[in-house]
């Protein structure tokens, strides 16, 4: 009975898997594996080539995440070569992971790969101005309408959020036609929108030019999500350039208070993070 009690309690306390991609540019890797290790998940950095010697070993994992960067230095286009290189090699154990009950996402680079994988829609380019844009937009989450919002599990409980991009081909591409079968699927995850952090700094909202304000999209029934701005550089509440304004706010008339410790640590980011590890839950 004891024996049977401890594999029921060793069973509920499995921590999820998370295998992030590296290699060849890709330089975001080491903040993702922290954001989800600190949202309960137990993750580990793998190179492409390893997993391609051993492919077998994602079916170990649950979710697949593509970090940010610049793989192959965007040489032939953002995420093409390092996205040829896994279609090339493990297009059959991609499809099998995405078969099972298993999340991906992809963040910024990462979003450029999984579109050039052809596991979300539309194209990703050269941001309106032609320049290299590093700075915080304010988000807005959409998902499916016919549920009252988001259906993806990485966004659940989640309505607006600020976080941080950094990229040159952060400009969403997708045809008119395309975009009304998106927003009928509720594969619009996230659009630009003038928030408190565009509002308090005066900052245009979508300054890299996507098409109908997109700045992530759906797929495979909100499993998949890939999104330019990056979560896990907002981990901390002290990420946000509104941190010293908020901070004060909290404490203004009073000292700080066990309740409020945990709004001054952690940042609107790591609810991502935490939402897909508890979808395992």
């Amino acid at each position: 009975m004891k024996e049977k009690l401890k594999l029921k309690l060793k069973i509920k306390t499995k921590k999820p898997r998370v295998i992030i991609m590296s290699g060849y540019g890709l330089n975001c890797e080491e903040e993702t594996k922290f954001a989800f290790n600190w949202a309960g998940g137990r993750a580990d950095i793998v190179h492409i080539n390893d997993l391609i010697a051993k492919p077998k070993m994602l079916k170990d994992y649950q979710i697949l995440a593509f970090p940010g960067g610049f793989s192959y230095g965007d040489d032939t286009g953002s995420g093409k070569a390092y996205a040829n290189k896994f279609k090339n090699h493990l297009s059959k154990e991609l499809k099998e992971f995405l078969a099972r009950d298993t999340l991906v996402i992809g963040i910024c680079n990462g979003f450029q790969i999984i579109t050039c994988l052809g596991i979300v829609p539309g194209a990703l380019t050269f941001n309106k101005n032609a320049e290299y844009i590093d700075r915080w937009v304010d988000l807005e989450v959409k998902g499916d309408p016919r549920q009252g919002g988001a259906s993806s599990p990485w966004l659940k409980g989640i309505k607006k959020i600020s976080l941080p991009i950094a990229h040159g081909e952060g400009h969403y591409v997708v045809g008119a036609k395309e975009y009304e079968k998106l927003k009928e699927g509720g594969q619009v995850a996230l659009t630009y929108t003038k928030g408190e952090i565009c509002k308090f700094q005066n900052l245009e909202k979508n300054p890299n030019g996507s098409d109908y304000d997109i700045a992530g999209v759906l797929a495979y029934n909100g499993r998949v999500l890939g999104l330019m701005p990056h979560p896990e550089r907002a981990m901390f509440f002290h990420h946000s350039p509104l941190w010293s304004q908020r901070k004060t706010s909290f404490l203004r008339g009073k000292q700080m208070k066990k309740e409020n410790s945990k709004k001054t640590k952690e940042g609107q980011g790591i609810q991502i993070f935490k939402n897909a590890v508890n979808y395992f839950k």
